[in-house]
């Protein structure tokens, strides 16, 4: 990551906290995916910035790999917050935390070693400032969702054998799609959140109830991993295949789901209800325009949907979710989410995935998801396009 491209992102942090949090004083962020974006590695320590736009790194380990990775130059080795305070000093005046993420036991130790008149939290000013991509984030993006719809489209087909198991499937999954190019991890920001691979289900599996807020379902490998896949649920023919997977490259994602129906042949309600998904989803497109509010996207687009479709759709029975998309980047779940309370306007260059899914009972989930670049003539889509269902 270049200097200039550090550089840039610090000046438009500081500057939304000079119009946001005037009286802000010192930031200091822990959370080491904020930490790669403002330093460009990922390391064990704290970040500090300061109003008058300095920028302090101590780490634990590794220093070494910090400095070769990371073109800032304040960057020191630290044992305990101590180290860090001895060089700061102990005053921080008005300070910012992730609040979102930040521990009880590190904040007592920020403040057995610091002086703060204020705690307060940076949260949403950054991922408002992650939200919108610059021109090295798109390129990484882009080509993540090039790389993905090759992928699901050609790739995949080939790993859908008779008798395989989710779990099988799934390990053959990771393995090829590291092999082709995927940085081998996705990234949520949800509490708690374990994936694996992604969401994968064979038939009614991928209607299976799951912790993960999200339209799919899985059985998992058992009820302390309730992900990755079933290692009795084997393939037969007449299945549908349910891949909702993310591909990463260099940190940044691109999200994707692809159905297959494995040695048969579609219903009229698995076609009609994939046919409608990819309706939405191109209503969608149409709608993702600099200037445009999620909250009054999500209502207009449900608002629109006969009854009969609204059954098992973005989920299955009543455990459906409450967005349409989500925005994405060095997380795969990030703002702007599509759905009620989301009211700030959509900006150029916010990256979005949308993934109208319906389900089907006793067969599976249908439907798509696919990431798409805010421009003023809609939604750019970089992971090709919404595809039928692939026949293998």
């Amino acid at each position: 990551m270049s200097k200039k491209e550090l550089e840039q992102r610090l000046i438009k942090f500081c500057s939304a906290m000079d119009e946001k949090e005037p009286a802000w004083d010192t930031a200091i962020i822990i959370g080491r995916i904020n930490q790669y974006y403002f330093t460009g590695t990922m390391q064990d320590g704290m970040l500090v910035i300061t109003k008058d736009r300095k920028t302090y790194f101590f780490i634990r380990r590794s220093v070494e790999r910090a400095k070769e990775e990371s073109p800032l130059t304040n960057i020191f080795g630290m044992e305990s917050y101590r180290d860090a305070a001895a060089y700061l000093g102990l005053y921080l005046g008005n300070t910012y935390l992730e609040t979102k993420i930040i521990t009880y036991s590190i904040l007592q130790k920020l403040q057995q070693h610091f002086i703060m008149d204020r705690i307060n939290s940076l949260d949403s000013i950054v991922l408002s400032l992650r939200s919108i991509k610059s021109a090295y984030e798109l390129q990484l993006m882009e080509e993540a969702g090039k790389r993905h719809d090759d992928f699901l489209v050609n790739i995949v087909p080939g790993l859908l054998k008779e008798g395989i198991s989710e779990a099988d499937f799934a390990a053959e999954l990771y393995a090829r799609q590291v092999q082709h190019g995927h940085q081998g991890v996705a990234r949520f920001a949800m509490f708690q959140i374990e994936m694996g691979v992604g969401q994968i289900g064979f038939g009614e599996s991928s209607l299976y109830p799951t912790y993960f807020d999200g339209p799919g379902g899985s059985y998992g490998m058992c009820p302390a991993v309730p992900f990755i896949g079933s290692r009795e649920r084997k393939l037969k023919k007449g299945d549908l295949v349910f891949v909702d997977i993310a591909y990463g490259l260099n940190g940044y994602h691109s999200d994707k789901t692809q159905v297959y129906l494995f040695g048969g042949r579609p219903t009229n309600e698995m076609l009609q209800a994939h046919q409608g998904c990819i309706e939405v989803a191109k209503r969608l497109e149409e709608k993702l325009r600099p200037g445009a509010v999620p909250e009054k996207i999500y209502k207009d687009i449900m608002n629109s949907l006969s009854m009969d479709f609204k059954k098992n759709f973005m989920g299955f029975g009543n455990r459906r979710v409450s967005f349409l998309g989500h925005g994405i980047g060095l997380h795969i779940n990030e703002p702007p989410i599509i759905a009620n309370g989301f009211n700030e306007p959509l900006v150029e260059n916010m990256v979005i995935s949308i993934e109208p899914k319906k389900g089907i009972a006793g067969k599976g989930m249908v439907g798509v998801e696919d990431t798409y670049i805010v421009t003023a003539n809609g939604g750019r889509c970089i992971t090709g396009q919404p595809h039928d269902i692939i026949l293998v």
